[in-house]
């Protein structure tokens, strides 16, 4: 495993950045999951919220989700899309709970965010 995919491994929190329709940076905190056979970026969350908003009024519009501790850092961006699908957004919450050892929020109106990741950075791993 290289040094990338084992921090992506560690169950940390991560921001995801998405654009609003002004261009301005909408920045949040988010749990997520990566799957680097699929090369995808799993967010689960509302479709009420901001960010899905956003990405639902921007279709094939770009996300970055940056995990962070101390200095060590890894982005993962590329074109992200909202999914409603039950079978996805399961998927997504399987894998969740997989990483961070609890079951996500069970909240109404739940979809993914699925980033396709086809850029990858990093620093000091």
């Amino acid at each position: 495993m290289s040094p990338v995919e084992a921090f992506l491994a560690e169950p940390y929190v991560a921001t995801l950045t998405t654009l609003r329709s002004d261009g301005s940076p909408h920045v949040v905190a988010v749990r997520f999951t990566w799957d680097r056979h699929a090369g995808l970026a799993r967010v689960l969350t509302v479709a009420s919220s901001r960010k899905a908003g956003n990405l639902a009024a921007n279709p094939g519009g770009r996300a970055a989700l940056c995990q962070v501790d101390g200095f060590r850092w890894v982005t993962l961006e590329g074109p992200a899309t909202v999914r409603t699908d039950p079978a996805r957004v399961g998927d997504a919450v399987r894998r969740y709970a997989e990483r961070y050892a609890v079951p996500p929020p069970d909240p109404p109106g739940r979809i993914v965010i699925e980033i396709t990741v086809d850029r990858i950075m990093s620093l000091n791993l």
